[in-house]
């Protein structure tokens, strides 16, 4: 009797060894960006057409405000682009860790965006592209977007993230504008400031000929543009240029590698194309003037369905980050790994991006690995919650939280076994000893920080308590141990409510 009873001991304490540091939930299910990878950027909500700006040791990323349209049942519309009206903006200084900069509210026309929209003339804002350039000694940002196919606008921030106005309260670029005949779809902009301080806008696409055109016209569409911009970059000097970019449908780029400048764009996909110009690929061409004329040398993206499924069409810009070339483009992994069918709603992926000597570009290999984390992230700075390289099902929204920054956000939506995740966060070897967090809540809830995967070492619980409402934000702290060295650290929330647990707006590690 006493050997059975010890046996029943031992397996009972063996059972409790295995929760010991666990919580009673199953940890919520990441949607396409996986643990480890770096692409998608985000998968938290879409983001199409992306631009990349960098600036002062972080890159921007400024994209068409994808959205699921939805039937009357509830079923999901294939993506009719009747929802690109803001722009998204997200941004990194490590390339994995994204923060969520929330939505640009752009096209005002007819009451768009609940009334808020900044360019009352525009009724849509597709395809952004964005510059920075010092006037009056001051840096200036100019964030350009494209009304639908008919036009450009502008809008001016003294920083990346805004706020936002409209510097002339009218289209920057029209088809009336001199040189602009000709093109069949008037967007997809692409600002470049040269190193002498001259702004450029390249835009256009489309075939002409209607339903039917031609093979000539597949071929040299002769649609695509280049204009100078005036010193303030919100007006035009002269007359367009024409870029004669073989088989051209839209998606202009431009970068500028060793005193070449690279014009870049997507191919159409009718007619019948040579082997070195392949429908729906990244084409590009070179010159030694910004404003042309531009000799094709080659392609070096792939139609994202060639990597990832979906297919549809391909939209890119090239940039430059901490002395390295990458590119960011669009492809339908968010879409597809939620409903099974990327249905034209589309996500930002970034890969390195090659020069060979002989100034070719080697072709990108697109994946979902992406980019190796850059550098590490410091857990003692404060560190807004809608900033994350992982989550398990967690929305974001404009945040009422005193304090942060232009457009603030904040992490809701949490339910039980949600959570979010930082990639290599170094906490030294001394180690945290304190990790507090701003949060509001009605109903309260726990956030459990654990090391290296939702159910990894326990490193310290936050009780969070109810806070007197869902905007009543409190900073609340507690003990931490064992969070030494560099680590994945996941916020896991936990909690017994049925809605939305509590909105998360900060957190920040001490070493006290």
């Amino acid at each position: 009797m006493f050997k059975k009873c010890s046996v029943c001991l031992w397996v009972l304490a063996l059972l409790l060894s295995c929760f010991i540091g666990k919580s009673a939930y199953a940890a919520s299910p990441t949607i396409a960006k996986y643990i480890g990878n770096s692409n998608p950027l985000i998968d938290h909500h879409l983001g199409a057409d992306p631009f990349a700006l960098t600036y002062k040791g972080r890159v921007y990323i400024y994209m068409s405000s994808d959205d699921y349209e939805y039937n009357s049942d509830g079923t999901i519309k294939d993506n009719s682009f009747a929802n690109l009206n803001k722009i998204f903006v997200i941004s990194s200084a490590d390339m994995v860790n994204w923060t969520d900069h929330g939505a640009i509210p752009v096209a005002g026309a007819n009451g768009a965006n609940g009334g808020r929209g900044i360019a009352k003339w525009a009724g849509a804002s597709w395809a952004p592209s964005i510059a920075v350039k010092k006037i009056n000694g001051k840096d200036k940002f100019f964030l350009y977007f494209a009304n639908s196919g008919g036009g450009i606008g502008v809008l001016t921030a003294d920083s990346p993230i805004g706020p936002w106005t409209d510097p002339i309260g009218k289209a920057l670029v029209t088809p009336s504008t001199p040189g602009m005949a000709g093109v069949v779809w008037l967007f997809d902009p692409a600002a470049f400031v040269d190193d002498d301080g001259t702004g450029y806008l390249y835009a256009g696409g489309g075939v002409p000929g209607g339903s039917n055109p031609t093979q000539g016209q597949w071929a040299n569409p002769k649609t695509a543009r280049v204009i100078k911009l005036g010193p303030d970059m919100t007006s035009v000097e002269g007359s367009a240029s024409t870029i004669d970019a073989p088989f051209m449908f839209e998606d202009s780029g431009l970068h500028k590698y060793n005193g070449t400048y690279y014009y870049s764009y997507c191919i159409n996909f009718g007619g019948a194309h040579p082997a070195d110009k392949p429908p729906g690929e990244i084409g590009y061409m070179t010159s030694s003037n910004p404003m042309g004329p531009f000799t094709y040398r080659g392609h070096f993206l792939k139609n994202p369905g060639a990597f990832f499924g979906g297919g549809g069409n391909n939209h890119h810009a090239v940039f430059n980050f901490k002395n390295e070339w990458y590119v960011v483009y669009h492809a339908q992994t968010v879409s597809s790994a939620l409903f099974g069918a990327g249905k034209g709603y589309r996500s930002p992926h970034i890969n390195k991006l090659v020069h060979h000597a002989d100034g070719s570009i080697q072709e990108v290999a697109a994946n979902y690995a992406g980019v190796t984390q850059l550098s590490n992230l410091n857990p003692y700075n404060r560190v807004e919650a809608e900033t994350f390289a992982w989550n398990g099902r967690i929305l974001t929204e404009v945040s009422s939280a005193p304090g942060g920054p232009v457009n603030n956000q904040h992490v809701t939506n949490i339910h039980n076994g949600d959570w979010i995740a930082v990639g290599n966060a170094d906490f030294g070897s001394g180690g945290a000893k304190t990790f507090k967090a701003h949060v509001a809540s009605a109903i309260g809830g726990k956030i459990e920080v654990r090391l290296d995967s939702p159910n990894g070492k326990l490193a310290g619980t936050l009780n969070v308590p109810s806070t007197g409402g869902a905007q009543s934000w409190r900073e609340i702290e507690t003990a931490v141990s064992g969070a030494t060295g560099v680590h994945n650290v996941f916020f896991v929330f936990t909690g017994t409510g049925s809605g939305n647990l509590f909105n998360f707006d900060y957190w920040q590690f001490t070493q006290r």
